[in-house]
């Protein structure tokens, strides 16, 4: 029952994230500040369908159960009350308070998730014991490797959300930590960094097949050094250039062992589309990040930049994982179907490709029209994910 009840609300976790994935098109469509639209993007999107997935994910890969069960039913009102709060805060009008009471709500969700994992990690914390036996017991040295590196993310987790409640309650920080190393190290730190490692066990056993050793060997410490990096250095000459030189090293990396992985399995699940479709964006977001760091930033890509990256690197990897987990096909509403998922998909990837043309060309009727591409793929997505969700 307990198994029952935390995959229940591991749902709920990704019925939010999807809400949040559409709220964040519609307001990168309809102009609001970019503030807002990155909270919507990695404080509602990414992190609440990361959250519902490490609940269910992270304690079987550790051979463990969750301790504490009913967690994800005290994390999730408070992340998703927070991310609302957060969202709003740069509006015009809104008092302060809504700021720091989102703040102060993030911080206690991600003190219950922490709280949960650690404890019941605490007798495994770099999750020697893996749980992989029987026909995967080969793969059990890559299991135990890509173990190692879940605790640096929810270390990374929690300085982010230190700093995001520091910047608006006060107190000592360690650096200064602005709106865009906070969300740095958030997508790239936690997110990013959980894909890699949750990616490198989940995806081979997706598909049946196995990663390239060597870009496993390299991509996990370098997502785990990059974020870090960058966050200190933010725009800070040397360090900065070696920060996004290691953020593109897991980027690519990860892309082509997923590549490979693909080539190597004879299964075309729709699924499975999504992160392939991923690699390609994060390809271009981290190029557009090394340029950066280079040449300087460019004003009109940064955007895109992140786009490219939290919706096309992120965005698609999470969508295509959970088509894998939740098949639409199960469904028999209206358009539950392979190829409605494959729309979304490509209405995202489409999107985005439309957005990146546009602000090379500087044609805002491209980069329109490519948000409201993303933003149709997003309907699409939610209405098939929470279709599903619905009869079950």
């Amino acid at each position: 029952m307990a198994a029952d009840a935390v995959s229940r609300r591991a749902r709920r976790f990704l019925a939010a994230s999807a809400g949040y994935l559409v709220a964040w098109q519609a307001a990168a469509l309809a102009g609001l500040p970019r503030r807002s639209c990155v909270v919507l993007a990695v404080y509602g999107f990414v992190l609440h369908a990361v959250f519902g997935k490490a609940y269910s994910l992270v304690p079987s890969y550790f051979d463990r159960t969750l301790a504490t069960p009913a967690a994800p039913a005290i994390h999730l009102p408070l992340a998703a009350l927070a991310a609302g709060c957060l969202a709003v805060e740069p509006l015009a009008g809104v008092p302060d308070w809504v700021g720091v009471a989102g703040a102060v709500l993030w911080a206690g969700g991600v003190a219950v998730f922490v709280g949960a994992l650690a404890w019941t990690l605490r007798d495994n914390p770099t999750g020697r014991e893996t749980g992989t036996g029987g026909p995967n017991a080969h793969r059990e040295s890559v299991d135990r490797y890509a173990n190692a590196f879940v605790p640096v993310a929810l270390a990374y987790l929690l300085a982010g959300s230190y700093a995001t409640l520091a910047t608006r309650v006060g107190g000592p920080r360690p650096m200064a930590l602005g709106a865009a190393p906070t969300a740095h190290l958030l997508a790239a730190g936690v997110a990013a960094l959980l894909v890699f490692a949750v990616g490198f066990r989940l995806f081979p056993r997706f598909l049946v097949a196995a990663p390239p050793r060597a870009l496993v060997a390299v991509v996990l410490p370098a997502g785990a050094l990059g974020p870090g990096v960058l966050a200190w250095h933010f725009y800070g000459g040397a360090w900065f250039r070696v920060g996004a030189v290691l953020e593109a090293v897991a980027v690519i990396g990860f892309g082509a062992a997923y590549a490979a992985l693909f080539a190597r399995s004879e299964r075309r699940r729709v699924g499975l589309y999504g992160p392939l479709a991923g690699g390609v964006c994060g390809l271009a977001g981290v190029g557009l990040g090394v340029h950066f760091a280079f040449a300087g930033v460019a004003g009109g890509l940064t955007a895109v930049h992140f786009r490219l990256n939290a919706l096309g690197f992120l965005g698609l990897t999470i969508v295509g994982a959970t088509y894998q987990f939740y098949p639409p096909t199960v469904g028999s509403f209206p358009g539950a179907s392979d190829r409605t998922a494959l729309a979304s998909i490509g209405l995202v990837g489409a999107g985005l490709a439309a957005e990146l043309s546009g602000a090379i060309a500087g044609s805002t009727g491209a980069v329109t029209a490519g948000r409201a591409s993303a933003l149709a793929g997003a309907l699409l997505f939610a209405s098939l994910i929470g279709g599903v969700f619905a009869e079950r």
